[in-house]
């Protein structure tokens, strides 16, 4: 388990999203290390057709985060979306699956707010700035989606550069939101 929520909004995650979206808080919930135990967690929850671990991990970091005053801090949870056709093959979101966890701890409602456009290959060999020019014009806002005013947390299973959770903030504040904060299941620092 990692401390970043002991100082949201100075960290070495905060300076990796620091220039692509407006600066909210910064969390996650374990360290990314390549080959340790959050990378073999990450992989079965996203390949191996293991949703509950995200949820379970949701709703153990929920309980962090209320322990540690962030109760009743935001309005709604929304999940970084997948593709249709990514969602369709594994059968489920696990960023939507971390948040429900989330949601039950903190006593929030989870909303899918955002849709992905465009189908995007897999960011992991890509540079920072590729990373940040294939997110480009990728989400939009649901249909019958209100941010107006809210304050949100927006949730994926893991953030390398950040580039995927800017863009989807740089979405949700372009249509209302009043602040957007980032967490994750886990983070590389």
């Amino acid at each position: 388990m990692t401390s970043y929520h002991l100082r949201p909004v100075d960290n070495d995650l905060c300076d990796k999203v620091k220039g692509l979206s407006t600066e909210g808080m910064v969390m996650a919930y374990l360290k990314f290390t390549k080959g340790g135990n959050s990378q073999k967690l990450l992989h079965q929850l996203k390949y191996r057709n293991k949703p509950h671990l995200a949820k379970e991990l949701g709703s153990m970091y929920g309980k962090i985060l209320n322990q540690n005053g962030f109760a009743g801090y935001w309005d709604v949870i929304i999940p970084v979306p997948l593709h249709p056709l990514k969602q369709s093959r594994r059968g489920y979101n696990q960023s939507e699956q971390f948040g429900l966890g989330l949601s039950e701890a903190l006593a929030l409602k989870l909303e899918n707010g955002l849709q992905r456009e465009k189908f995007t290959e897999t960011q992991t060999q890509k540079s920072r700035l590729q990373r940040m020019d294939n997110m480009d014009e990728v989400f939009q806002i649901s249909p019958y989606t209100s941010i107006s005013d809210k304050s949100i947390m927006l949730v994926d299973d893991v953030m390398t550069t950040g580039a995927t959770l800017c863009a989807c903030a740089n979405v949700l504040l372009a249509n209302g939101a009043k602040n957007v904060d980032l967490v994750t299941i886990a983070a590389g620092g």
